[in-house]
């Protein structure tokens, strides 16, 4: 298993610390480093600005976010960037959920396994260039048909590095995840937890079922969980750290009705913890519902506790169907989460 390091969601600014983690798993030889959006910062700038001072790391969305691009943006945005790296960009999508797709970006949000499809069609089609980019799709149609009835179908004006830059498809849902497996190159799931694994296999292979044959292999599909990582003296101060986080996806994102992140959990078997906790959440009581989260929800989906505990909580995760662990950690702590999972130099990055 590879690993990899996540800069984060920001707050009111850059995350202290980041550019020197990023840094730091490039010399530790992490396979990649990720960066996020939601409605501040945006993934690409940092990623190439943090990206251009490294030589061998892998360099990921996660996610950009659809509704943000069209397209065809987000296709030049990766050859740009791929160009620039020299062959180590991974494009990772992602449809976010209805509050942030329509409220702030303004876009409908209904279908969004339809207009998933459609979107990496199209990103695909300006990566091969073999033709003018035309498409007529539900959700997506190039040219447009109308305004000023002058657009014409284009081909991209830079040659793609790789015509084959890797996809990677952010989803938490069954469907979603057979998705994924159906038309990208690796998954990128949230809250993933080994217990569920024979789960999650399931859905890929569902989605392996319907693969193009034009595709890379479902031998080389890649799953790439991020996995919150704190090390602390002890697993319930450790554990601390993580509540706030799961307090904050379980209750303050998406709506009362609809919270992908909310729903993974509980699948989890967690559904009476996740009510108690919205609810304290939805009061405004954010302290009361980061002690609402259980030890053992954290110990699913993180790792946390002394060095010795981090080793022995990962094993857990070597045999499952993750092929990158994402630590996602305070910048700072990057290096010591690194010596006690044992990473070095040593430990090349693929490419």
């Amino acid at each position: 298993m590879r690993f990899g390091f996540h800069t984060g969601y920001w707050s009111a600014g850059p995350p202290p610390g980041a550019a020197e983690a990023v840094a730091a798993a490039d010399s530790l030889g992490l396979d990649s480093v990720w960066t996020a959006e939601a409605y501040g910062s945006d993934a690409l700038t940092p990623l190439a600005w943090w990206g251009a001072g490294t030589s061998r790391v892998r360099l990921g969305t996660g996610i950009m976010q659809m509704s943000a691009r069209t397209p065809t943006a987000a296709a030049m945005a990766g050859l740009t960037l791929d160009h620039l790296s020299g062959g180590r960009f991974i494009l990772g999508l992602g449809a976010s959920g209805p509050q942030v797709v329509e409220g702030w970006y303004g876009q409908p949000y209904p279908k969004p396994l339809a207009r998933t499809r459609e979107y990496i069609d199209i990103v695909r089609a300006v990566l091969r260039r073999d033709a003018p980019v035309a498409y007529d799709g539900e959700h997506y149609r190039l040219p447009l048909d109308g305004g000023t009835h002058q657009g014409k179908a284009l081909r991209s004006t830079v040659h793609p590095l790789r015509a084959d830059l890797p996809i990677h498809l952010a989803a938490q849902g069954p469907k979603n995840t057979a998705l994924a497996a159906e038309i990208a190159d690796g998954w990128l799931p949230a809250f993933f937890s080994p217990r569920l694994d024979a789960d999650y296999r399931s859905h890929l292979e569902d989605g392996f079922a319907a693969r193009s044959g034009e595709l890379t292999p479902s031998s080389a599909f890649e799953v790439s969980a991020a996995v919150p990582v704190v090390i602390g003296p002890d697993v319930e101060t450790a554990a601390d750290g993580v509540r706030p986080h799961l307090a904050l996806y379980i209750g303050g994102m998406g709506s009362a009705t609809t919270n992908f992140h909310r729903a993974a959990i509980e699948r989890l078997g967690y559904q009476a913890e996740c009510a108690q906790i919205q609810a304290l959440y939805a009061a405004g009581d954010r302290a009361g519902a980061a002690a609402a989260v259980p030890t053992e929800l954290v110990l699913d989906v993180a790792l946390v506790g002394p060095p010795a505990a981090l080793a022995e909580q990962l094993v857990a995760w070597e045999s499952t169907v993750v092929t990158t662990l994402i630590i996602q950690t305070d910048p700072r702590m990057l290096p010591a989460i690194a010596a006690a999972l044992g990473l070095g130099t040593d430990a090349a990055p693929s490419t």
